[in-house]
């Protein structure tokens, strides 16, 4: 382990023992491979902040210990259900109330990235920032033309800190995974590995402006959903960034919301609809949905509409993902826990040899107790737990291009249930989802998958008898190399090996290429049967002339 490792390590213990928060530590025995370091410091015994409270001396803490630290306790202030009141409260407060890093340092970053003293640009910008969040703080503006901005600016020395902290995070969970089985099947090295990805995206202000005006492109004509502000691209630089700027009521502000007369049931259903629209429809979705990133516009409060800010986070899923979440949603709306088994096996997540039977009875189990409930009556702690016992007992794998959309589905389930808890997330969903998986194999979009495929299937088709007629050719000379895995053709290898009977082997696969050209020349039909015959039909002769006696 590197020294600058263990200089971190240590700085990191010092700060928990110095805000009084070692007894926590030692219970969740984070430290235990190295808990010799905690009776042996001297600051163990002399160094205490004892009289605050405890969750106060946690968020102090998570702010001291930098922006890794302060994503942390933001994700974990959405589980209200999972936290102490005390401590929730304290933790929610890292959302947008981050000590702020001083307005002039912001102003000389901007005319920096801009080339210009701030006056040729703004006619107005406010050194006090609006809010300051672990990587980046936000300033208000006003254009020379008048127009109200959000101007972004990024954290001085950023990238050096995370480089720091990502280090550690990567030493810690190597070594987790070097002694303990549980966290290989965790695979804590490829999760620290996502995130790390994650949290570097966020330090390019040009990558978020990027992200904003794509998921503002997804949502237009769709405002009564969520509304997402403009980005003013010809003032947006890597580390500073210019936006429309929003007015609203932070969506955790829920006394303001009903003193407005807001419809706070609409607004948790629609919170929902974003979600899954996002997920499924856009396969495009926000994915640091804190109550300090989430305001709610009150024109009609009757019809409140979200309005979302910071795009740092966003996440995407592979097709075959999307796919099989979909069909588990499905198959959990309708309680058909087999299903759910199934997919669970064909996606890969868990072994081949799996019982489904076991595991159906195991996903029953925990998920029938809280249908038709109300999300205050359903303990997602709980259910969590139970899941992970569950993924322990059938050696379940854990997704880490998952982690993204899991997380964001915790923020939305912790907001919706501090928003409204009365909501029925089943019957909320359902319909979604239904509508999204109906759109998805219907005729007019199987017809759109086949406009957009059929260039690269023609193209494919074009160059098919020019590579059949030079591997012909090659087999004639003796010069063909071909690199064949397929189990199929590797166990007709064998046999043809095995009866010696070469020259039967090179007119059937004669005869494979043939029928190949022709289904590829006159079939109207799916042309893939053709292609497959026809580099069947070329691995078949090259095994044949690999056999052959003279060799």
């Amino acid at each position: 382990m590197k020294l600058r490792v263990l200089a971190r390590l240590v700085e990191i213990q010092r700060v928990l023992v110095r805000h009084g928060l070692d007894e926590f530590v030692r219970e969740t025995h984070l430290y235990r491979p190295l808990r010799f370091v905690f009776l042996l410091s001297p600051w163990t015994w002399f160094e205490r902040r004892r009289r605050a409270s405890r969750g106060e001396r946690l968020r102090l803490a998570l702010e001291e210990l930098g922006p890794i630290f302060v994503k942390f306790g933001q994700a974990v202030s959405t589980r209200r259900d999972l936290l102490p009141p005390d401590i929730a409260e304290e933790l929610a407060k890292l959302q947008d109330r981050v000590p702020p890093f001083e307005g002039r340092l912001a102003r000389e970053t901007v005319e920096r990235a801009y080339g210009r003293p701030v006056g040729e640009v703004f006619a107005a910008f406010d050194e006090t920032p609006l809010a300051a969040a672990s990587i980046a703080q936000v300033h208000v503006a006003r254009f020379l033309d008048g127009r109200e901005v959000i101007v972004k600016v990024l954290r001085p020395g950023m990238r050096e800190v995370i480089d720091r902290d990502l280090e550690v995070m990567h030493a810690l969970a190597a070594l987790a995974a070097t002694h303990s089985a549980e966290a290989r099947r965790l695979r804590v090295t490829e999760i620290v590995g996502e995130y790390e990805k994650t949290i570097l995206d966020e330090l390019d202000l040009m990558r978020e402006a990027a992200n904003a005006a794509q998921l503002r492109r997804n949502f237009a004509g769709m405002g009564d959903l969520l509304y997402v502000p403009e980005v003013y691209w010809d003032w947006c630089r890597v580390d500073v960034m210019a936006m429309e700027r929003i007015h609203g009521v932070q969506i955790s502000n829920m006394k303001a919301l009903r003193e407005a007369g807001a419809n706070i049931r609409l607004l948790a259903e629609n919170g929902v609809k974003i979600f899954f629209t996002q997920v499924f429809r856009h396969n495009f979705f926000h994915a640091d949905m804190h109550p300090g990133n989430i305001f709610v516009t009150l024109d009609d409060p009757a019809r409140p509409k979200y309005a979302a800010v910071d795009f740092g986070i966003v996440g995407t899923l592979d097709p075959r993902d999307q796919h099989y979440l979909a069909e588990n949603f499905m198959a959990v709306f309708d309680r058909d826990y087999r299903r759910v088994a199934v997919l669970h096996v064909e996606s890969g997540w868990v072994p081949a040899d799996t019982r489904v039977d076991e595991m159906e009875s195991a996903i029953r189990t925990v998920l029938e107790p809280i249908f038709n409930k109300p999300l205050k009556d359903i303990s997602f702690g709980t259910v969590l737990l139970r899941l992970f016992d569950i993924s322990r007992r059938f050696d379940m794998r854990i997704q880490p291009q998952l982690i993204l959309l899991q997380k964001t589905l915790l923020n939305i389930e912790g907001l919706g249930r501090d928003l409204y808890p009365e909501l029925d997330i089943w019957q909320t969903a359902s319909p979604i989802l239904r509508q999204w998986m109906g759109e998805r194999f219907s005729g007019a979009a199987v017809l759109r998958d086949v406009r957009t495929q059929l260039p690269e299937v023609l193209e494919s088709l074009r160059m098919m008898p020019a590579l059949v007629k030079g591997a012909a050719q090659r087999a004639q000379d003796g010069t063909l190399r071909l690199q064949v895995e397929a189990r199929d053709v590797a166990a007709l290898q064998r046999e043809i090996r095995e009866d010696g009977r070469r020259r039967d082997a090179i007119t059937i696969g004669a005869a494979i290429l043939l029928g190949g050209l022709v289904w590829l020349a006159v079939a109207r039909d799916p042309a893939w049967p053709g292609a497959a015959l026809t580099g069947l039909g070329v691995a078949w002769l090259w095994v044949a002339w690999r056999r052959r006696p003279d060799r």
